[in-house]
């Protein structure tokens, strides 16, 4: 029995998970070294309702009922709760509890084991932070389309029609006038076609998928210099053209994103854009020489380059953003390209 006592305390001591055990009136009789460790307290200090002292004062009332109702009914449980470790921080714990039994039956107690989780429960909150950050981007951006359709583009058409009927109802003085009317109208439908097209490019970028990144990130640039009187310089260099579908529909979005802030928001009137592949790398560079801003203060409120950020780690990238008020705004996406596309 010795033997066996001094086997599984060697084990339970080594463990990377706490275990601990109860008599059965709910007083604990046993923890392992992880306890001790990752609290700092004595083990004289956890026997008995010692252990209560290191939970958060929010849970030990939680617990304690939790507990209470198991030993109760003799049945398995389970409780999530906070322990103070030995530097004062709060841990996020998962303890489950079972009934234990001496060999004639009788009830003996409780033994459990517990599993920090802290790192998990981080990573889920962090999740469900992102999830609700794309959900609000594209909200935002049904939101600017929307916008765009109802002040822009459906407005304009409303005048169109508007036109053609007075022009129906109301005979031209001459056939010139009415030539000339009808030109005026064309171009006005002419003008609402590049319109929608350029929004429907903005939507679902097909182009990639036929001109490959660096034709249709020139392309992109070209129609938004056009559109919005800024001077947008582009380059490329050793683009290949069977770059991954995900990593250039990234780098295509990512550029969408750097150059509306920068022709939109920063005031700049040039954009240098480079693309440059490396053996083992794609690099894209987006400079302005625009107001610039605090990055710091404005990571986490932009959810444009919240977006950057997620769909480069979706590939394994990285953003560099460097911008200091009023020297303009600098962009760095890279990709690498020695992994397998899912």
């Amino acid at each position: 029995m010795r033997e066996s006592e001094e086997r599984f305390r060697l084990i339970a001591n080594t463990a990377p998970v706490i275990i601990w055990m109860s008599s059965v009136n709910r007083r604990c009789t046993y923890v392992n070294q992880t306890w001790l460790d990752l609290t700092g307290q004595p083990l004289e200090g956890v026997l008995g309702n010692g252990w209560k002292d290191g939970i958060h004062p929010d849970d030990v009332v939680p617990c304690w009922d939790i507990c209470t109702k198991a030993f109760n009914r003799r049945e398995p449980f389970q409780i999530d709760f906070r322990l103070r470790r030995h530097d004062g921080e709060y841990r996020w714990v998962v303890s489950t509890g079972a009934p234990r039994y001496h060999g004639d039956g009788s009830f003996a107690g409780y033994i459990g084991s517990a599993l920090d989780v802290t790192e998990r429960r981080l990573a889920e909150q962090a999740l469900t932070t992102i999830q609700q950050r794309l959900l609000e981007a594209q909200e935002e951006e049904r939101a600017r389309i929307a916008r765009e359709l109802h002040d822009d583009i459906v407005q304009r058409l409303t005048a169109v029609s508007i036109r053609l009927h007075s022009f129906v109802r109301a005979a031209p003085a001459s056939p010139a006038d009415g030539r000339r009317e009808i030109v005026e109208v064309g171009k006005d439908v002419g003008n609402l076609a590049r319109d929608v097209q350029a929004l429907s490019r903005r939507l679902h970028p097909a182009r990639l998928e036929f001109l490959g990144i660096a034709a249709a990130a020139k392309a992109l640039c070209d129609e938004i210099s056009s559109q919005q009187g800024v001077e947008i310089n582009f380059s490329a260099d050793k683009v290949p053209d069977g770059l991954p579908r995900r990593i250039a529909v990234c780098l295509y979005r990512v550029l969408q994103e750097a150059l509306q802030n920068a022709t939109k928001h920063s005031g700049a009137t040039n954009v240098d854009v480079s693309l440059l592949c490396r053996v083992d790398e794609i690099e894209l560079t987006v400079r302005d020489t625009g107001v610039g801003f605090n990055v710091e203060t404005t990571r986490g409120e932009r959810l444009g380059l919240i977006s950057m950020k997620e769909r480069l780690k979706a590939v394994r990238g990285r953003l560099a953003i460097v911008s200091q008020p009023p020297n303009g705004t600098t962009i760095q996406a890279c990709v690498p390209l020695n992994h397998d596309e899912p």
